[in-house]
C-alpha cells in the first residue's frame, strides 16, 4: 500500500438472517465508500461493528492496472479478482461503481444453492395485499422503473434471495439508470435523487445541475441511493412466496408481443435464454438490432451452470404456484429504426393487469411461433399492439423477422440440449408450425 489514507465500510449482504454475509470494503477513493454505503446494508448499531469479522473482503485499488493481462489471458488491463478460499476480491482499473456490488452478487449466486435457496437478478415489490412480484431483466428492459410503483411497496431494485420463508433483499439501496430521466415518467426515483443520493456519469449544466438527457459522453449515468429514499418502500425487506414473476424484455425487432402467458415449461426455456436486444447507440458499432441472450437473465454473475439455477426456480415455482409473464418494453411496428418504442404507460398497464389479477379473466389467443399465450384484449392497452403482426405495414416482413428471432433463440438454446433432466427445447419457438 503506498496511500496514506483508505476508507473502510463494514456492512451486510443480504436481509435474511440465515444467509447474511459481512462484507468488508476498502477503498482509495471516498465517492466509492459513499457508493458501498449507500448500496449494502449498513450495521443499525455501532456495537455491531465491535469485534467485527468479515466473511469476504473486496480492495478496491481502481487506479491500479494488470499490466500483465495478456499473459493472465484477460481482455484488457482491467481486472476483478476473486480469491474464495482466502476471502478476499481485489478490483484494478475500473472507476465504475457498480463493480463493488457485482462481484458480491456474484459470490451470493455461488454461496446460496448450496443451502438449496435461489439467488437471482430481479427487481421484487409487493403489494398493499401482501401479494409479492418479481422483476427479471437485463440492463435497460426497466427492471428498476417498473418495480418502482407508487401503488406497491419495494423490496428492492437489482439482487434478491428466495429461500424456504420467501424472498428477501440482499441489498440497501438502489441504483438506478438516469438517461432522460424526468419527475413524470419515473416520479419515485427522480424524487430519491436528495441528500446522500450519489450520481455517477451524470452531464452537469452550466448552472451545476443534473442534465439526465445529455448523454454525450455516456448513456450510462446512474444513481445509487439508499432504499429509504423511496417512501413507499417496504421496510423489512423481506416478503413471502411470489405469486407472480415477470420476464423483462426489450425487444428491437418489434416481434415480441407488449405481454404473454408462460407455461411453467416455457418460463424455464425463457429464463435459461434470458433475451433482450441491444440497439444502436447503446454499444461501439451497433448499426441494427442485435440479439442478446444473457442466461437466468444476468449470465455474467451466475458462478454455476445455468441449469442449477433453472432447477431452483423450477422448484420454487412448482410449490408455491407462481405465474410467469413475459413482458416486452421494446418496439412495435417494425423493428428499431422503424417502429415505435412501447411507452412506459403501455408496459405498466400490462403489468397492472398482471399484478391485479385481472389478465386471467382476459380471452387468449396462440402465439403460432413461440407457443405462448398472448392476451387479445387488456384495459389501456390497444388492442393492436397485443397483435404484433397487425401493427407491420408489411406482414410478410413480420414473418419473415419472427422466423428470424425464432432461429436465433433456437441457435442460443442448443447449448443447453442434454444438459438437464428435462429437454426443455420443446418449449420454445417453432419455425415448423406456420
Amino acid at each position: 500500500n503506498t496511500l496514506d489514507k483508505a476508507y473502510v465500510f463494514d456492512g451486510y449482504c443480504g436481509t435474511s438472517p440465515e444467509t447474511r454475509k459481512k462484507i468488508r470494503f476498502v477503498h482509495e477513493m471516498a465517492w466509492q465508500q459513499h457508493f458501498v454505503t449507500n448500496m449494502f446494508i449498513r450495521p443499525e448499531e455501532s456495537g455491531e461493528l465491535q469485534d467485527f469479522e468479515p466473511d469476504f473482503t473486496v480492495i478496491n485499488c481502481c487506479s491500479q492496472v494488470d499490466n500483465d493481462w495478456v499473459r493472465h489471458n484477460l481482455h484488457s488491463e482491467t481486472a476483478v479478482v476473486f480469491n474464495v478460499e482466502e476471502k478476499k476480491a481485489v478490483i484494478f482499473g475500473t472507476w465504475y461503481g457498480g463493480e463493488n456490488k457485482k462481484g458480491i452478487f456474484s459470490l451470493m449466486n455461488y454461496w446460496l444453492p448450496m443451502k438449496g435457496h435461489f439467488p437471482m437478478h430481479c427487481s421484487a415489490n409487493i403489494g398493499k395485499s401482501g401479494d409479492t412480484a418479481l422483476f427479471f431483466g437485463l440492463s435497460g428492459t426497466g427492471k428498476t422503473t417498473l418495480s418502482a410503483d407508487p401503488e406497491r411497496a419495494l423490496i428492492g431494485d437489482d439482487e434478491h434471495g428466495w429461500d424456504d420463508k420467501g424472498i428477501f433483499n440482499f441489498e440497501g439501496g438502489c441504483y438506478a439508470k438516469t438517461i432522460n430521466l424526468s419527475e413524470k415518467t419515473e416520479p419515485d426515483i427522480y424524487k430519491a435523487i436528495t441528500t446522500d443520493a450519489l450520481l455517477e456519469n451524470v452531464q452537469l449544466g452550466e448552472d451545476g445541475t443534473p442534465d439526465y438527457f445529455d448523454v454525450s459522453k455516456t448513456q450510462n449515468g446512474r444513481v445509487s441511493y439508499p432504499i429509504f429514499h423511496i417512501p413507499n418502500y417496504h421496510k423489512p425487506q423481506m416478503a413471502g412466496h411470489p405469486e407472480n414473476i415477470i420476464f423483462l424484455s426489450c425487444d428491437a425487432f418489434g416481434i415480441m408481443p407488449p405481454v404473454a402467458r408462460l407455461s411453467p415449461e416455457q418460463a424455464m426455456y425463457h429464463f435459461m435464454s434470458g433475451y433482450t436486444a441491444k440497439v444502436a447507440g447503446t454499444e461501439r458499432g451497433i448499426k441494427e438490432p442485435v440479439a442478446t441472450f444473457s442466461t437466468c437473465f444476468g449470465a455474467a454473475f451466475m458462478t454455476l451452470h445455468p441449469t442449477r439455477y433453472a432447477e431452483l426456480l423450477k422448484e420454487k415455482m412448482e410449490t408455491h404456484g407462481t405465474h410467469v409473464f413475459l413482458v416486452n418494453s421494446g418496439w412495435s411496428g417494425g423493428p428499431y429504426g422503424e417502429g415505435e418504442r412501447m411507452s412506459i404507460k403501455t408496459t405498466r398497464s400490462c403489468i397492472d393487469a398482471i399484478l391485479n389479477g385481472g389478465i386471467h379473466n382476459a380471452e387468449f389467443r396462440k402465439d403460432p411461433i413461440f407457443g405462448f399465450d398472448v392476451p387479445v384484449s387488456l384495459p389501456g392497452v390497444d388492442s393492436g399492439l397485443l397483435n404484433p403482426r397487425s401493427t407491420w405495414k408489411d406482414p410478410a416482413a413480420y414473418d419473415a423477422m419472427e422466423e428470424k428471432l425464432a432461429g436465433m433463440y433456437i441457435e442460443n438454446f442448443k447449448k443447453y440440449e442434454g444438459k438437464s433432466a428435462v429437454d426443455y427445447t420443446q418449449f420454445g419457438p417453432n419455425v415448423e408450425s406456420d
